[in-house]
């Protein structure tokens, strides 16, 4: 699923919970770029609401530069609409 901030990708997993990679390029900029990316992305996957669901996801979350710039809670809803979209395309 592509958003305005970022790319989720997700495959089912063996496991009961789900997992996250991130991938934040050198097109951000220096290290402290990337390294707010990642930590929206981090925040954002622990904020989630678990739906009890029984099988789990890898999710590779695909940062863009505008993840930076972007108020949270932008960055949230597209993060849960795209998550809600993964899940409900399995």
């Amino acid at each position: 699923m592509s958003t305005r901030f970022m790319i989720l990708l997700g495959q089912p997993n063996a496991l009961t919970c789900d997992r996250l990679g991130i991938i934040a390029s050198r097109k951000f900029g220096g290290a402290v770029a990337r390294n707010r990316a990642k930590r929206r992305l981090r925040e954002l996957f622990r904020r989630r609401a678990t739906a009890g669901d029984l099988h789990g996801l890898d999710i590779v979350a695909i940062a863009k530069a505008e993840i930076v710039r972007a108020p949270f809670d932008a960055v949230a809803t597209d993060f849960l609409a795209a998550l809600s979209k993964l899940r409900g395309a399995r």
